[in-house]
């Protein structure tokens, strides 16, 4: 969908300090094998006592200051999470929303997995849209991915999970960067890629056991096959991308930044770079090796990172692309007008 009036007015994060890959293999909690794999720098560990929300509201109380929004102008606030919050049958958008906002605009879960800041930000151009007076609407993604039920460098062999918060405040009064395009597709023929081989039923509900995405995909690949899964893929990948550029009247050549999901370096060139065509330099990469897969909260950290840094500077277009299971895809084209008092 092609936007006119919608800018992001303000970004913002809380990241945990980093742990280098280095001494995760040497305290054993990460395999040499895993770590040649991703070729992740470091991961961004929270310290105990620390929850996803609470990273959250943190991160927006910085967003917020930034954009000069005021509280009373949030009309509606997103919070897009991939693992456990805190509690079971709670609201962590609520917490959110009494820690750092207030008022009494809906607060919303966003449950779309490593794609959820995307689709929260869809979802949020379009209730603004939807009435002439509402002005913002807040983004928070915040995940931790530790206990006994996930291994941030084994789950997921290729990507390693760090945690923190980010926020977004999305404007249609005015801001720093335009939001000129954004197109999400899903793909639900692939859903069972994240469950194969587990059983729905009350044994499951109640025992958690450790999260093995790398057993569930062998499983769905065996049955349903690797060249119709990848075609699946990429087809999705490829559709949204398409509208997205095609809204946004640009060429991928056009473009002179991309965000990608922070997958390790190997599943972030086979999944996008090798068939794209683009090189690394052009992504964030650099900067993605050193936090970790932050759930959904990738895109917003890595242009926050472009912005502040000068790594995309006014006049310039950065896409964003994400992917999340389920499947869902999604790319967004963001132009930035002026530099933010915030930036270096």
């Amino acid at each position: 969908m092609r936007f006119d009036g919608l800018y992001l007015a303000g970004l913002g994060s809380w990241l945990p300090p980093a742990t280098t890959t280095a001494e995760a293999v040497r305290s054993g909690q990460c395999s040499a094998e895993t770590a040649r794999k991703s070729e992740m720098e470091s991961v961004l560990v929270a310290p105990e006592g620390i929850a996803p929300p609470e990273m959250a509201a943190r991160a927006a109380r910085v967003a917020l200051e930034r954009s000069g929004v005021a509280r009373g102008d949030i009309a509606v606030l997103l919070h897009a999470t991939l693992f456990h919050q805190g509690y079971d049958l709670w609201s962590p958008a609520a917490y959110v929303q009494r820690a750092a906002v207030g008022g009494t605009c809906p607060a919303i879960e966003v449950r779309q997995v490593s794609n959820g800041g995307m689709a929260a930000l869809d979802l949020a151009a379009s209730y603004l849209l939807a009435d002439p007076a509402r002005q913002a609407a807040l983004i928070t993604a915040a995940d931790r991915f530790d206990g006994p039920d996930f291994d941030r460098w084994h789950s997921d062999p290729g990507t390693a999970y760090a945690d923190g918060g980010t926020a977004m405040v999305l404007s249609s009064v005015g801001g720093f960067a335009r939001l000129r395009s954004l197109a999400v597709v899903g793909g639900p023929e692939l859903e069972g890629m994240h469950r194969a081989g587990a059983a729905f039923g009350e044994v499951e509900m109640s025992t958690r056991q450790l999260v093995d995405l790398d057993a569930h995909k062998r499983s769905y690949v065996a049955e349903a096959g690797m060249s119709q899964t990848l075609a699946a893929i990429l087809d999705g990948q490829r559709e949204a991308l398409k509208r997205a550029l095609s809204d946004a009247e640009l060429e991928l050549s056009d473009v002179d930044r991309l965000v990608l999901p922070h997958f390790g370096r190997r599943r972030l060139v086979s999944n996008y770079l090798r068939h794209m065509d683009v090189p690394l330099e052009r992504t964030t990469w650099d900067f993605d090796s050193k936090i970790g897969h932050l759930g959904a909260g990738d895109h917003i950290v890595s242009l926050e990172h472009l912005v502040r840094t000068g790594g995309l500077r006014p006049g310039q277009t950065c896409l964003l692309m994400g992917v999340g299971a389920g499947f869902s895809w999604s790319s967004a084209v963001i132009e930035l007008i002026e530099k933010p008092e915030w930036a270096d």
